[in-house]
């Protein structure tokens, strides 16, 4: 990542069909992911007239949950091949999707059940992607990781660009259950995507214990912490996720209460600025080429963190709507760079023997972090206002900066053998 890497024409480069069939599979679960927006608050809603407090545990304690249940995957994940968990991940997610169609079909559907699925969906959310890590890290060169980080991050603000819409179109035309199937069988065509990769994939060493050991469980946190460079990037990444989507409900009662926009009006101004993740995707490449990636990293993440204190000053009408729109830009574009320079600078500082337990413990702590901050600042929120509690969250965010590593640290010495 640092600034002696060989100028090439990275947006072009081939990376092989393997990855290929990666990438589209990724592309396919991700839309299918965004087409189903909403999708379960709707249904809680609309078909079990749940209210206020159950949709919100089904946003927050399904999420929650769903991290606990993923702690003990990460260290039985590592030492196994990663494709084939890659494949039951998918086809976990999609059984699980489907049994709410059928339930529904059948007028059989419970709050609890919607619960249940939303934890093995959360749960196969966070394997799959430390999986997934591990996987692109063994069938790429080193060289290869920040185009192939840049290409995800291309595809995952292109789906959230065209798929909430999309779905908006199918829920009234169809309802909400039609997105969940969607959701469902993106995640089928994704594991028969993952399939076709094909190549043999080397069996990871096992330690010789013939039992998971408890210390495992925490291995993932103790490394990062106890990395120089990765310490502050896992702790700027938690507290900056979880403030950004702590503020995201005020900022909905803000702007379709208070302010009286129209819910249009309201997917409007977060669906166009996603345009700027995809301009930013593809800088990230040349800039690094250019600047270094640890510069460019420092940079981003520094840039990133200034824009939600604008939102405090929303008004009503099509100024208000302008504003947001160049707020959640400016983020977004700031977002485009820094997250694939980051997930490259965290593979390439992680020994290849605990990518997964790795990125388990990052997804879980920032699951856990957003699930927290989301209640806090709603307590907030009704204790002093959502403009009130949105200007906070911005105001913190600009401290965040602080937390990102300020030098090139030495890289990581080779990983110890266990006897």
């Amino acid at each position: 990542m640092g600034g002696g890497k060989r100028p090439g024409r990275l947006r072009g480069r081939r990376l092989g069909r393997p990855f290929g069939w990666l990438w589209g599979a990724y592309g396919t679960s991700a839309l299918g992911t965004w087409l189903a927006f909403g999708a379960f608050p709707l249904i809680a809603i609309q078909v079990l007239h749940a209210g206020p407090a159950e949709v919100a545990a089904l946003s927050s304690v399904g999420a929650a949950v769903g991290a606990a249940v993923a702690v003990p995957l990460g260290p039985w994940v590592e030492f196994r091949r990663k494709r084939p968990v890659l494949i039951a991940m998918d086809l976990a997610r999609c059984a699980a999707l489907l049994t709410v169609p059928v339930a529904f079909a059948l007028g059989a559907l419970t709050f609890v059940q919607l619960l249940l699925v939303s934890v093995v969906v959360a749960a196969g959310d966070i394997t799959f992607r430390a999986a997934s890590g591990a996987y692109v890290k063994t069938l790429l060169p080193a060289d290869d990781l920040l185009v192939a980080h840049a290409r995800f991050e291309s595809t995952a603000w292109t789906t959230t660009l065209i798929g909430p819409p999309l779905g908006g179109v199918a829920i009234g035309l169809l309802g909400p259950v039609a997105t969940v199937v969607a959701d469902a069988v993106s995640y089928l065509l994704s594991a028969a995507g993952i399939r076709a990769t094909g190549g043999r994939e080397p069996r990871p060493e096992r330690r010789r214990a013939t039992r998971m050991r408890a210390g495992e469980l925490l291995d993932g946190w103790r490394f990062v912490l106890a990395d120089a460079a990765l310490r502050p990037l896992f702790l700027n990444t938690a507290l900056f996720n979880g403030l950004v989507m702590a503020s995201s409900p005020l900022l909905a009662v803000l702007m379709l209460g208070d302010l009286g926009f129209a819910p249009w009006q309201y997917g409007l101004a977060f669906a166009a600025p996603s345009i700027g993740g995809l301009l930013g995707s593809r800088l990230a490449g040349p800039l690094v080429t250019r600047f270094g990636g640890h510069r460019i990293l420092v940079a981003s993440g520094a840039l990133r963190a200034v824009w939600l204190v604008g939102l405090p000053f929303l008004g009503p009408g099509t100024g208000g709507l302008v504003l947001v729109m160049c707020v959640e830009f400016g983020l977004i574009l700031c977002c485009g760079v820094f997250n694939p320079v980051s997930a490259t600078y965290r593979l390439e500082r992680t020994p290849a023997g605990r990518v997964v337990r790795t990125l388990t413990a990052w997804s879980v702590t920032t699951k856990a972090t957003t699930a927290l901050l989301t209640a806090l600042w709603g307590l907030l929120g009704a204790l002093v206002g959502a403009r009130t509690a949105v200007g906070l969250a911005g105001l913190l965010l600009l401290a965040t900066p602080l937390l990102l590593p300020r030098r090139t640290a030495a890289p990581p010495g080779p990983e110890p053998r266990h006897t």
